[in-house]
């Protein structure tokens, strides 16, 4: 079973756990026998692009995460090894930020939300979602990973929370992130968030950690880990419960094809 998790969020964000400080994770993972684990909240925009409330701490509020997670790295070195990181998403333009984030921090993981469409952030849950900014959501995160920006690809699957069947154009999207992890070497998150809430999301055909997205990725030489996506404190105490739900439903032939790695990233 992993031992580390390299997808954790704060209170900060807005919409996490708000009674649950940054060492209460600390101390939930140690309890769980976890080894390591990296606290990449979403990140703060320098310039705000993303008006939604309650999805990402402030910028003000970046220099004071920064600070908490040192401490605790001190605090519970005998225990625990901590990383800092951010979950970011990749907008043109904002390469230079990105890189100074990455510069800062141990890990990025690219949980990519949205994309810009004329000027608009394009939010991929919203009903009329296209084909054509699906598409785009797919260059992006290739855009990313050739930049240099990401270390690890959050649920990349992700975009199938807004498709009812898996068609042509899912296809492709998938064979798309697939390939530029090959050629990159960035590892795909298996996201736990549903598995975690005790059920696995469904829409339409569709069932989220999405099997077909990883049937297409079994074929690739690319590395795969889980990601805990831990907002909430049961998250980490159903970790082996989530992974259990999640390859169930993947399937074993699935699960003995995808190439998981150790926590030896960098």
């Amino acid at each position: 079973m992993q031992d580390y998790n390299y997808h954790t969020h704060t209170y900060r964000c807005g919409h996490a756990q708000d009674d649950f400080t940054d060492e209460d994770y600390v101390l939930e993972f140690i309890k769980q026998g976890f080894k390591r684990i990296c606290f990449t909240d979403h990140m703060p925009e320098k310039n705000k692009i993303d008006k939604r409330t309650n999805m990402r701490m402030d910028y003000s509020q970046k220099e004071e995460y920064y600070q908490s997670i040192k401490s605790l790295q001190d605090k519970y070195k005998d225990k625990i090894k901590i990383e800092l990181g951010f979950e970011a998403e990749y907008l043109p333009g904002d390469e230079e930020y990105l890189l100074e984030l990455k510069k800062e921090t141990n890990k990025i993981i690219l949980g990519q939300h949205f994309v810009l469409n004329k000027g608009k952030l394009r939010i991929f849950r919203q009903a009329d979602f296209t084909d054509k900014e699906l598409l785009k959501y797919a260059e992006y995160i290739e855009t990313a990973m050739k930049i240099g920006i990401p270390d690890i690809i959050a649920h990349p699957d992700i975009y199938m929370l807004n498709r009812n069947t898996f068609g042509k154009i899912e296809t492709k999207v998938a064979n798309l992130i697939c390939k530029a992890a090959e050629k990159y070497q960035i590892p795909l998150e298996i996201n736990l968030t549903y598995p975690c809430l005790y059920y696995l999301h469904k829409r339409g055909s569709i069932v989220y950690p999405c099997k077909e997205f990883w049937q297409i990725a079994s074929n690739y030489n690319i590395k795969v880990l889980y990601g805990v996506d831990a907002h909430f404190k049961e998250q980490i105490e159903y970790y082996k419960e989530s992974v259990e739900t999640a390859n169930e439903h993947l399937g074993e032939e699935i699960i003995q094809k995808l190439h998981f790695v150790n926590d030896k990233l960098n």
